[in-house]
C-alpha cells in the first residue's frame, strides 16, 4: 500500500513533467512566433532606411511625445564652473569643405524671397547664455557653455509669421549635412542660434560661425554651420531620419 509519503512524491514528480512539457512548448512557440516577426520585419518595405513596421513605430512616437511637449518644460541648467573646458566633437559632415569668408545665412522667408543675414545681424540681439547636458543619441553627454541669441526672439524679427508653420529646415552652407525639426521646438525659450563656446568663438570643428543649439533634441538635430533655414507645413528633410534615425529625436 502506498503511504500519503510516497504519494505526494508521485504527484510532484507528475507536475514536475507537466511544467516542464508547457514550458517547453511555451518557448518553442515563442521562437516560431519570434523568427515569425523578424522575417515579416526584415522582408518589410524600406522607409527612410527603416523597415516599415519599425517606422510606423517610431512615427507614432513623435505624435506622442509632441502632443504633450511643453516650452515651460527646461533642460536643466548648470553653474558656468561646471562645464567641460574640452568639449566633445561629434561628425564633421558639412564641414569639410572650407568655409567661404563671405558666409551669410540664407534665411528664407518664401520661394524666391531669401534675406541674407550676417553676424553682425544676428549679434544685434541680446546674448543668451545656456549651460547644461548636451545628449548625443550615441549615449555619451557633456555639460557644456554656449551663447548666442534666442531663436524665438530672431525669428520674432525677421520672420513671425513662420511660427505658424509645423517645421523649420536648416543646411549646412554646402547642403551635406541638413536636419528637419518641429517648430515648437524651435521656439522653446533655450533653443538659440550659437556663435560662442566657453566664452569665446565658436571652433571651425564646433560649427563657426553659427550653429544651432536645441536642448529638447538629441545631438544629431544640432546642426553646425548653418547655411540655410527655410519653413515648411510638410517634414523638411533630415540626414539621420534617411539613415534609420527617429525624426523627432526628443529629449
Amino acid at each position: 500500500m502506498m503511504n500519503d509519503d510516497t504519494k505526494d512524491i508521485i504527484i510532484t514528480k507528475h507536475n514536475f513533467r507537466k511544467k516542464s512539457f508547457l514550458a517547453f512548448s511555451f518557448f518553442i512557440l515563442f521562437a516560431i512566433f519570434a523568427i515569425f516577426v523578424w522575417k515579416k520585419i526584415n522582408h518589410a518595405t524600406d522607409v527612410a532606411g527603416t523597415p516599415k513596421p519599425l517606422r510606423t513605430i517610431l512615427d507614432k512616437n513623435e505624435k506622442i511625445f509632441s502632443s504633450i511637449f511643453s516650452d515651460q518644460h527646461l533642460s536643466k541648467t548648470y553653474p558656468v564652473s561646471e562645464a567641460v573646458k574640452k568639449v566633445r566633437v561629434n561628425g564633421d559632415i558639412g564641414l569639410k569643405s572650407d568655409l567661404d569668408t563671405s558666409w551669410r545665412l540664407h534665411l528664407v522667408l518664401h520661394p524666391g524671397d531669401t534675406l541674407l543675414l550676417t553676424m553682425d545681424d544676428i549679434k544685434k540681439f541680446p546674448k543668451t547664455e545656456l549651460v547644461y547636458d548636451f545628449k548625443c543619441i550615441e549615449g555619451w553627454s557633456q555639460i557644456t557653455h554656449w551663447g548666442g541669441v534666442k531663436f524665438s526672439d530672431f525669428l520674432k524679427k525677421y520672420d513671425p509669421s513662420a511660427s505658424q508653420e509645423k517645421y523649420a529646415g536648416l543646411s549646412t552652407p554646402d547642403n551635406e549635412y541638413y536636419v528637419g525639426i518641429d517648430m515648437a521646438s524651435m521656439l522653446h525659450p533655450q533653443t538659440i542660434l550659437c556663435y560662442e563656446m566657453n566664452g569665446k568663438q565658436l571652433p571651425v570643428n564646433q560649427g563657426y560661425p553659427l550653429r544651432l543649439i536645441i536642448p529638447v533634441k538629441y545631438g544629431i538635430k544640432h546642426l553646425k554651420r548653418i547655411g540655410t533655414i527655410f519653413f515648411s507645413n510638410e517634414r523638411p528633410p533630415d540626414y539621420w531620419y534617411e539613415r534609420g534615425y527617429d525624426y523627432y529625436s526628443g529629449l
